[in-house]
């Protein structure tokens, strides 16, 4: 089976510190990842990397059989849906819903002009997909965080891509509203892509619906492969620098630090 991402050997450095150290990673059809660390692990870099926005120091991204500096990347970014909070602090105040839902069809951020019958169509079509047709016309200052999350979810799926990726999608959402989403992911992500990649620091934010798991720290990776084998407590631990515990099932996962031993008072 041909991947979808095949990552080989690829180091990030900036301002001569390393970021990314020799990674190699490959993503199949049908999967769902999740990439898994601390700040500074190396998350954002690598997803840069993928998107376009980053040049690797070394190595090499082929994603969807095109291969970074040999393929018209900009092209390439229409195929791939992305939900983010750089996306959405790009987003004009005064844009509508809808105009928002119908950018994706282009990989733009905020719709210069007017839409079209069809593209309005289209972007109507995936509003209902995702429960948010009473927003269309609303601009995007009013909308709240969840409504946001909803509308670009519809966003970033109204082309059908080849590729989701939905950077720490619950960033800025409330417990009941992160719940409600992680339920729609669950619900249609890998229904409506061929594969998802997942970017948290949050083991309560991987969803049953997670196949695959990337785990990093400091730049290289601890763990990659099955969730069923390399999500454990001895493994997170190995991430996060410290013993933490591992406990519920998927889409039900928690984490908690032991507590440690008390320090014997120095004379």
């Amino acid at each position: 089976m041909t991947p979808l991402l095949d990552v080989r050997k690829l180091s990030v450095s900036r301002h001569g510190t390393p970021v990314l150290r020799s990674l190699s990673w490959q993503i199949l059809p049908g999967q769902f990842w999740t990439i898994l660390g601390p700040n500074g692990s190396g998350k954002t870099s690598l997803l840069s990397c993928l998107t376009g926005l980053l040049t690797p120091s070394s190595g090499t991204i082929s994603v969807l059989g095109e291969t970074f500096g040999d393929s018209d990347w900009i092209g390439l970014r229409r195929r791939i849906g992305i939900v983010s909070s750089s996306v959405r602090q790009l987003i004009d105040d005064s844009e509508p819903a809808l105009s928002v839902i119908a950018s994706g069809l282009h990989g733009q951020i905020n719709y210069w002009g007017r839409l079209s019958p069809a593209e309005t169509a289209a972007a109507r079509r995936a509003a209902a997909s995702f429960r948010c047709s009473h927003l269309a016309s609303r601009p995007w200052a009013v909308l709240s965080q969840g409504e946001r999350q909803r509308i670009l979810i519809a966003r970033a799926l109204i082309s059908q891509p080849d590729l989701l990726i939905l950077d720490e999608p619950c960033a800025g959402l409330d417990p009941v509203a992160r719940a409600r989403f992680l339920q729609l992911i669950s619900r249609i992500a890998s229904r409506l892509a061929p594969a998802v990649i997942l970017v948290t620091h949050h083991v309560e934010e991987i969803p049953a619906a997670c196949s695959h798991i990337l785990t990093l720290r400091n730049g290289r990776p601890v763990a990659a492969g099955p969730a069923a084998t390399n999500l454990t407590s001895s493994t997170l631990s190995r991430v996060f620098g410290a013993p933490v515990l591992l406990a519920g099932s998927p889409g039900r996962w928690s984490l908690s630090c032991p507590p440690q031993p008390p320090r014997s008072p120095t004379h």
